[in-house]
Order: C-alpha cells, then sequence, then structure tokens
C-alpha cells in the first residue's frame, strides 16, 4: 500500500499541485515552498483523528486567506465581498453530489465560494482493503501513472497495472453557522451517487497512515491522550485499560491537606463554623479540599509515564528527558506499530531534529525498513544520502501558487557514483538551497563567501553576506565541470550565479546559457586577482599574522620584505585551506579587490533588484567597471 497520487487546490500556500510519490520519499526544497503543507493535506485526508478538530479547518488553511464567496452586483457581475479578497481560480465544487445538504447550504446560489479540495490516491491496496473498498477501488497503471477511464479495461493485469482508491477531502466555509467545515469522501461517490459516501474514521484507520510532527509528537508520545502513540499502540492491540472509574473513584476519596499540622484544614474548619451562623446545616458545608471535576479527558491528558532520569532510581516525565532520548523513544514506539500494524505509512518531519548523525541515518533505515510507504521533510544530508535520486522529491512553488515537483537529473560528467561519495561535501547543499554559486574551485568557493561576509560587516548598506541572501556555494571542481552543475542546479528551478577566472569563448557561452550571473574575471588565478589589486600594507599586516611553514621560512627569511612573493607561494600552499579566505577575511574595503567588491554588488543586486529594474541575464562582470555597472 503506498501513496501515489496528491492533488491539492486552494490550501494554505498551495493554489493547485500534482505531487507524485514514490514508495519511500524525502521532500526537500527552500523553507516555506509547501514541505509540510503536503504533509497536512495527507492528515487531512488519511488522519484517523485529523478531523475531530472543530473546527477541523480555519481562515488560514484557504489559499490566501480567501474563503468567502463572491456576491452579484445589480448587473448579474460577480463582484468580491466588502473585507475580503475571493480567490477567482478556487476549487469549486462538482456539479450535482458533491457535498450533502450541509455543504449545499454552505454556498448559496450564484455563490462562488472558495474550498479546499485534496485528493489522495492510494495504489498496492491490501486484501483486507480491496475487500473493504471494492465499490469505489479503480485501477492504477503505474507505468504512465494514470488511472483507467473504461470501465472494463483491458491489460489490468499486468504487473504495473494495481486496484487503487481515490479519496477526497473537501472543506469550505458555512455562512450560516459562520464556522467552517472539512469532510472526506470516496472520490467516486461524488460524481457517480446521488448522495456522496464518507470516508469514515474506521476507513482511514484501515489505510495506516501516521504523521509525526516534529514539534510536537515527543511531547505527548507516551501519554494518554487520543492519537498519542500510546494510544495508537494500546488499540492496535487491542487493550482498552479500564482504570478510568477506579481512579476517578479513588481520588474523589481522597481528602487533601487533611493533616491539621499543615494548618488548611483549620482554617477551613473556621470557615465552616462561620458559615453555620447564616445557613442552614441542609444547605451544604464543611468544606475541604479534594481532587474534583475529573473526566475521562482529564485523565488522558495528564497520565503520563515516568522514566528514570541517568544511573539513579529518580524517575521524572518522559517528555522531561533530552530531546534526543525522547526521538529514540519515538522510533522505538514508531516500530511497534509498525509490526503490529504490518503495512502502516509513515509521515515524519525532519527526524534529524537533535538526533547525532549516525542516529538519523539509522531511524530512516529502520522505518524505511517497517514501514510499506515513508514519506519525510528534511534539511539534513545525512538524511537525504539515504534516498535514491527516483526518491528524493524537490518541491518548487511559482510565484502564482502552484506546487510542482522535479526530478534530479544528473550530467553526464556527473556519475551516479559520484554524487553518493560527494554527497555531503558537494551536492546536499545545492539541493536545499533556493539560490547556487558555482564556483571555479575550492579556493573561490572558499574565499568569495568570506568576501561578501566581510563587506557586509563593513558596510551592511552596500554589501550583503551570502547566507543572508540564501545562496550556498558549491565547488564545481574545475571550470569545465561548471556548465554541468549549473545546468544540474537551473533544471530543478534554482537560480544559479557562477565564479571563475577567464574563460574562452566557446565555455563561457556554456556558462551564460546555465547561470543567471557570471562573474568572470580577467586574470588566470584567483591569487593573481587577490594579489595584483590589494595593497602592500594589507599583505605585509597579513604577513606578520601567518604561521608561516619551514620551506617558506627558509626561503624567505624577511617576509615583510618581500610579502608579496612569499605570500604567492603561501597562497599556493594552503590552496583550497582558507589561506586566501584568511587574508581577505582581515582587509578593509578598500584593501578588498575592486573586482570583488563589484562582484559583490552585482550578486545582491540580482538577488535584491530595485523595483524598477527588470531581471534578466546579466554580462560578466568586468574588471573596473564600478559599483554602478555592476549594479
Amino acid at each position: 500500500m503506498k501513496i501515489c497520487r496528491l492533488n491539492i487546490k486552494n490550501f494554505r500556500g498551495v493554489k493547485s499541485a500534482t505531487i507524485l510519490l514514490p514508495k519511500h520519499a524525502v521532500l526537500i526544497g527552500d523553507n516555506n515552498t509547501g514541505k509540510t503543507t503536503l504533509l497536512e493535506a495527507l492528515d487531512l485526508v488519511l488522519g484517523p483523528d485529523r478531523l475531530n478538530r472543530q473546527p477541523p479547518i480555519d481562515e488560514h488553511d484557504f489559499f490566501q486567506g480567501k474563503y468567502l464567496a463572491k456576491a452579484a452586483d445589480a448587473d448579474g457581475e460577480a463582484v468580491e465581498n466588502e473585507g475580503t479578497d475571493a480567490q477567482p481560480d478556487a476549487a469549486q465544487p462538482e456539479a450535482a453530489g458533491v457535498g450533502d445538504a450541509a455543504e449545499a447550504a454552505a454556498a448559496p446560489d450564484g455563490a462562488d465560494a472558495p474550498r479546499i479540495e485534496i485528493e489522495v490516491a492510494i495504489a498496492d491496496l491490501t486484501e483486507e482493503q480491496k475487500a473493504r473498498f471494492g465499490d469505489y477501488t479503480e485501477f492504477w497503471d503505474a507505468a504512465t501513472d494514470t488511472f483507467y477511464d473504461e470501465a472494463n479495461p483491458a491489460g489490468v493485469d499486468a504487473a504495473h497495472v494495481t486496484e487503487a482508491l481515490r479519496v477526497t477531502f473537501h472543506g469550505w466555509y458555512d455562512p450560516e453557522e459562520d464556522d467552517f467545515e472539512g469532510r472526506t469522501y470516496f472520490t467516486r461517490s461524488l460524481t457517480e451517487s446521488d448522495t456522496p459516501v464518507p470516508f469514515s474514521k474506521k476507513d482511514k484507520q484501515v489505510c495506516g497512515f501516521l504523521y509525526l510532527r516534529s514539534l510536537r509528537t515527543g511531547s505527548r508520545a507516551l501519554s494518554l491522550e487520543r492519537g498519542s502513540l500510546l494510544d495508537i499502540i494500546l488499540r492496535l492491540k487491542e487493550v482498552r485499560p479500564q482504570m478510568w472509574e477506579d481512579t476517578i473513584t479513588t481520588l474523589a476519596s481522597y481528602s487533601v491537606a487533611s493533616d491539621p499540622e499543615l494548618g488548611i484544614s483549620g482554617v477551613l474548619e473556621s470557615i465552616n463554623t462561620a458559615l453555620k451562623k447564616y445557613v442552614p446545616k441542609e444547605w451544604g458545608i464543611e468544606p475541604h479540599l479534594k481532587v474534583s471535576n475529573l473526566t475521562r479527558e482529564h485523565l488522558r491528558k495528564v497520565i503520563t509515564a515516568f522514566i528514570a532520569t541517568g544511573e539513579g532510581s529518580h524517575a521524572a516525565p518522559f517528555y522531561r528527558q533530552g530531546t534526543g532520548t525522547i526521538n529514540m523513544l519515538v522510533l522505538a514506539m514508531l516500530s511497534q506499530i509498525a509490526e503490529d500494524k504490518q503495512n502502516v505509512i509513515f509521515a515524519m518531519e525532519e527526524p534529524e531534529t537533535a538526533i547525532p548523525p549516525y542516529a538519523q541515518k539509522r531511524i530512516v533505515h529502520e522505518i524505511r525498513k517497517l514501514a510499506s510507504q515513508t514519506i519525510f521533510t528534511s534539511h539534513s544530508p545525512y538524511v537525504l544520502e539515504e534516498f535514491a535520486l527516483d526518491e528524493t522529491v524537490v518541491l518548487g512553488r511559482d510565484e502564482e501558487g502552484v506546487l510542482g515537483k522535479r526530478a534530479i537529473t544528473l550530467p553526464d560528467s556527473v556519475k551516479p557514483k559520484r554524487y553518493r561519495q560527494e554527497f555531503r561535501t558537494r551536492f546536499c547543499e545545492g539541493l536545499l538551497a533556493r539560490r547556487i554559486l558555482v564556483a571555479e574551485g575550492a579556493t573561490e568557493a572558499a574565499a568569495f563567501p568570506v568576501v561578501c561576509r566581510r563587506l557586509s560587516e563593513l558596510n551592511p548598506d552596500t554589501y550583503s553576506s551570502l547566507e543572508a541572501l540564501g545562496i550556498c556555494t558549491i565547488d564545481a571542481g574545475s571550470q569545465n565541470s561548471i556548465p554541468d552543475m549549473a545546468k544540474l542546479y537551473r533544471e530543478l528551478g534554482k537560480r544559479v550565479f557562477a565564479i571563475c577566472d577567464k574563460q574562452d569563448a566557446e565555455n563561457q557561452a556554456l556558462i551564460e546559457a546555465q547561470v543567471d550571473l557570471l562573474l568572470m574575471h580577467e586574470e588566470k588565478g584567483f591569487e593573481d586577482l587577490v594579489l595584483k589589486n590589494t595593497t602592500e600594507e594589507a599583505l605585509k599586516r597579513f604577513a606578520k599574522l601567518v604561521d608561516w611553514p619551514p620551506h617558506l621560512t627558509a626561503k624567505y627569511p624577511d617576509v615583510e620584505a618581500s610579502a608579496s612573493g612569499a605570500l604567492r607561494d603561501y597562497f599556493g600552499w594552503t590552496k583550497a585551506n582558507w589561506g586566501i579566505a584568511d587574508f581577505l577575511a582581515q582587509c578593509t574595503e578598500a584593501e578588498i579587490p575592486a573586482w570583488l567588491r563589484e562582484a559583490c554588488i552585482a550578486v545582491k543586486g540580482t538577488c535584491t533588484p530595485a523595483p524598477a529594474a527588470a531581471e534578466g541575464g546579466e554580462a560578466p562582470i568586468e574588471p573596473g567597471a564600478g559599483a554602478d555597472a555592476a549594479n
């Protein structure tokens, strides 16, 4: 069993989306791209307890917060209701039989009410699911990622064709109740039945979807709250603890602070004596302190497991343990759920939170092994490298709110083996970033971010660090690899820049075809660019700070007198080891070469252009072009 397709309309920051999911997936993308939105959408459709919340959705769950219907003016033209911007393209219910009477009442005649629509397609159904959902199953072709439309399709016995189920959630605002409503239905019943058939809580439990939110799961995992991990395990094992009445009775008979030495009972008795002067005994007096007002729901929220802390005998609530310990506890409980249920879909946010790298990898490995499908979100290279290329779902959302995924297509110069071997050091950060700077070599990759950071500290109104601009720097390894590396990230929807030495016309054209901005200087190497365009004073000052290696001390007994030559050799010796980056980090603004200053301004201008400036391809930056030309 696995979720094979997810369609979303008008939900949170997503106006529309159609996302195909593999058996195991990790969702990656820039912050606020829509990763959590996808998991929340799945939970609305398949989460057994999600719709128990009242209301199940609110204003902020609608795309751009638009949930009110449009009214018609005197000429019959649709106009927006005062106080709201109704969404003109919001998803509307299907004609005839989309919802029940309550839904029909939610949208008056002639209204154009925005509606949240989320459809989930589940393939590879188990025998239990086929038997339960038989009237609503369809045929899913995994080779084409489509459903068959014909009533009796030919070729359904093929290995890539499987029985599947579609389920749809509708959410809307009901003006009569002045509240929000949401329900889940068998999708086929929306068009094929006179009355839509609800997809019940029992139906959802058969699907086995479990959503673990990174910030909220651990705090109640070992409590008895409804929907907690312990509650799920007890229900799977069909354990119904009959402890509520005994607990409530025991607490009701317990008098708090009845010991006279505490002083409270004496105060209460004096109050009782005073009461007798004013009210008859039949009214009920004799106040005393008891644990009262308890219900089953109260007990569910306050009963929790205690765990020993350290090696001593003292026990504390489990949620007061370290975050890492809690997360490993959650993993143990997940394994218990998977073993008992045998068929479960785990959706999990950021399993790396407060977990060391080896444990991150173990969590992913174990959950993948236990579950029929896993869907993670993550920013950890240790988590991401556990997933193959076709399991890595790179999400991107355009300015109109359309969310989509892009496949990672490796260029010919990047073989799968190299991708895996260099994933943490070269590729991962780029996959997680919005903007990429592809550097010709390790020296540029180390030095240019330092330059931007230093200049932003010295003159923040003019310059910005690459980190503040959301740019990560990737070492291409050579000038010939820049076009392919840039293409890899450009095809994933990233904005790509490049920095390099002077290129021949052919390679320059290849690079420019793949980047938004090419930073190309005229020197033969980055070291030459810096040494020829800084000041002698800066070189001599840095020469005093260097811990010179013996072979260079012997060659340059007086490094201050020959600072330029000595540092040229030193930068060559420390190439790709932060030597030249350390030099630039201690320079003043005037000591940093003009070309580098102009390059920093150009990057900032491209990422944050003036309102009237049009974005587009930029010409290579030439030395001495000046800040205005670069911007």
